[in-house]
């Protein structure tokens, strides 16, 4: 077999690996879709009358501003169980078992992003379930569908790649579970909940040129119909980049043999 069929062979080993983790323990990755949930519930029924009065519409019109925001904010939350799954991995040992065996080394990343990875995608399939429920209703063609769908799993591969990289600089799980934060707080200065326009002048210029705003307006775009415009192309650099990032540090990071 060739070095590409191994490494695959070995990747697809870890993959199984992650995912039987993540059957084991479920609450872990329901975890990650339950923050939205409850914060698409506080916004819609709690402020969305008043929100929504003061964008010129009612609680139904916000739910459908929102919606888009509280599943962006979904793949954010994703970030910390991708952070503790990587660090119990590195602190528990069975690295360094890893090292010893005759398995392609890139195999461990990669099992464990391709495997967060498919945990977010599945957890926001719940998100817009209930989001559905609520009364979301898109407009969007089922190629729109698809393409927020891709600029999801853009958004998780990038943010997993980060989160994976804090993983490794932590010391205990404990450490790898608040480094993600800054991640998963980042939506709520964006346009998430509110319009950018509507904020105070410093705060505005932060949430235009932050990377969750474009993506949210982009997936906005694709389900209800807002104009996309410069957003589109901008929110995918932003994913390449904070990819590469990732990707870079935590190579650097595994393969220098982070020890605890």
């Amino acid at each position: 077999m060739s070095t590409l069929a191994l490494t695959t062979r070995d990747s697809m080993t870890m993959l199984r690996r992650n995912l039987r983790h993540a059957l084991r323990y479920p609450a872990v990755s329901l975890g990650s879709s339950m923050m939205p949930i409850l914060m698409l519930l506080l916004f819609v029924y709690a402020f969305g009358g008043s929100l929504g009065a003061g964008m010129g519409g009612g609680r139904d019109a916000y739910l459908d501003y929102v919606t888009p925001g509280i599943v962006v904010m979904g793949v954010a939350a994703g970030a910390m169980s991708t952070s503790i799954a990587v660090c119990s991995d590195m602190t528990a040992g069975i690295v360094n078992r890893f090292r010893t065996m005759n398995i392609a080394r890139s195999s461990f990343m990669t099992g464990h992003v391709v495997g967060s990875v498919v945990q977010t995608m599945v957890s926001l399939v719940l998100v817009v379930a209930v989001a559905l429920a609520l009364g979301f209703r898109s407009n969007a063609t089922v190629l729109e569908w698809l393409a927020a769908a891709g600029l999801l799993a853009a958004i998780a591969f990038a943010v997993t790649w980060l989160s994976a990289a804090l993983g490794l600089i932590s010391k205990t799980v404990e450490s790898a579970s608040n480094k993600p934060l800054l991640v998963q707080f980042l939506p709520f200065l964006g346009s998430a909940f509110v319009p950018a326009g509507s904020m105070s002048p410093g705060l505005r210029w932060f949430a235009e040129y932050q990377p969750f705003t474009p993506m949210t307006e982009t997936l906005r775009g694709l389900l209800t119909g807002s104009p996309v415009g410069d957003d589109g192309w901008i929110s995918l650099a932003w994913c390449a980049g904070i990819a590469l990032i990732g990707y870079v540090w935590s190579r650097s990071l595994f393969h220098n043999g982070t020890t605890r």
